[in-house]
């Protein structure tokens, strides 16, 4: 065949046309899947593939059938084990024939090799629909409760009548949907630890800004708006000790030449930047990172609100006190307190390198302290972090001291703060030694 062989590759169109399916044959499809990996059917790596399936085989069959079967055949009378036995038998009959045609290509048989399929082929025409019911509950919905609370785990000792199996269904769905969005905010969070470490370790550059920026959107466009606003911290931060570059240019171009729901001075930011003395660029780039992470955290409260406190103003409140505006930044303080008050789960704010100039150098030294105590932050962004809690309590108290509010506004501080530290764990390092910090602070005030 010389030195190169090619294949066509149609992934792109397939994933078109399975997002296309209705529910029901995305889950027959996952269920015939399941069945034929289970049973060891389908090719691995360890086998030559001489006498196994292949999983594109199997995503032929279902390609095939949802062009050629009406809708009413996936829709009415609707049995996900009698359509799936009916679809196995009908590769049953592909394999017998040696006749699997490509979806794609006419007249190009995916089984034209003469594999040794005839063991497979009878296997898969003895399923019936008793034996894959039964196959299912045992191997499929019993592996699902396992993964459930005891509680739902007992029910399955007897599943004796549909009435007992479909309780036992009915409870795993009921758990898995209520603890789903848990499950998709860990990921979140794993995610924008990724994202900070990345952009932290690796400087970006024009390019790979564009390659982050469109995957992320593929992803969840919440964070691609995370990535972009600790890309303009990074890239401020390289400003005011480098000075401006080209290649800064081009990331600038990159994350805000097309964001028109910003503010204006975001959308012409681009076109300005070479005009700007270093100063003025650097301030610029610090407010448009504030307005898309204030923007970043609303739509995450809409998000995940009904899982955890998520107050949207804390880096405005952050951004209000690095510009001496501490009445703007107590009153936010105050209402991220109040709101975060009684609340057990909430959010972290990751302490990197690009968030550090909007911080002041009290907490500064406690992060370099934090590291030192803890090499495990070195390498997990998530031990370098502090609560929102703590954040505000910090910016509270220090509004406070430099505004010359009374000792008994500072008592109630105080008793905030002692309060919180009775709530964080041990492990909590940067919070516990912020908290200690501020307390100290307000003892040194009130005993002047």
């Amino acid at each position: 065949m010389g030195l190169r062989q090619w294949r066509l590759s149609f992934s792109r169109a397939e994933i078109v046309l399975i997002n296309s399916w209705m529910p029901v044959q995305q889950i027959v499809y996952h269920l015939l899947r399941y069945f034929i990996k289970t049973e060891r059917l389908t090719d691995c790596a360890d086998n030559s593939g001489a006498s196994k399936l292949s999983n594109y085989q199997i995503k032929t069959l279902m390609l095939w059938a949802c062009e050629l079967k009406p809708t009413s055949w996936w829709t009415e009378d609707l049995n996900l084990v009698r359509t799936s036995v009916e679809l196995m038998h009908n590769l049953s009959v592909w394999l017998i024939d040696t006749r699997c045609p490509h979806y794609f290509i006419n007249n190009c048989n995916l089984l034209d090799n003469p594999l040794n399929v005839k063991n497979v082929a009878n296997k898969i025409m003895s399923v019936d629909e008793e034996y894959l019911s039964t196959w299912f509950i045992n191997n499929y919905i019993g592996q699902c409760a396992q993964l459930c609370p005891d509680r739902i785990l007992r029910l399955f000792d007897d599943i004796s009548s549909s009435v007992k199996l479909q309780n036992v269904v009915s409870e795993i769905v009921r758990w898995r949907l209520s603890t789903s969005l848990h499950d998709l905010w860990e990921s979140f969070c794993d995610s924008v630890c990724m994202i900070t470490t990345a952009v932290s370790r690796h400087s970006p550059t024009g390019r790979s800004c564009v390659y982050w920026m469109n995957g992320l959107k593929k992803i969840d466009k919440l964070l691609s708006l995370y990535f972009s606003s600790v890309v303009l911290l990074h890239v401020a931060c390289k400003v005011s000790r480098n000075g401006f570059s080209d290649d800064d240019v081009d990331i600038l171009s990159t994350i805000l030449g097309r964001r028109p729901t910003f503010s204006q001075s975001c959308c012409d930011l681009s076109l300005r930047i070479t005009k700007l003395n270093t100063s003025e660029l650097v301030v610029l780039l610090q407010k448009s990172a504030v307005e898309r992470l204030t923007i970043y955290r609303q739509l995450l409260a809409r998000d995940f609100g009904s899982l955890a406190a998520v107050v949207t103003t804390d880096f405005e409140a952050l951004y209000a006190y690095k510009r001496g505006d501490y009445q703007r930044c107590l009153q936010l303080s105050i209402q991220n307190v109040h709101t975060l008050w009684y609340n057990v789960r909430m959010l972290d704010v990751l302490i990197f390198p690009g968030l550090i100039q909007l911080l002041d150098d009290d907490i500064v030294s406690l992060t370099a302290l934090t590291v030192i105590i803890n090499p495990k932050c070195r390498c997990d962004s998530r031990v370098t972090s502090i609560g929102q809690l703590t954040l505000s309590l910090y910016l509270v108290t220090q509004c406070q001291l430099k505004l010359h509010y009374s000792e008994t506004s500072l008592a109630q501080t105080l008793h905030c703060i002692k309060v919180v530290q009775r709530r964080h764990t041990s492990e909590r390092t940067l919070d516990h030694l912020t908290l200690k910090l501020i307390e100290r602070k307000i003892y040194l005030a009130t005993w002047r």
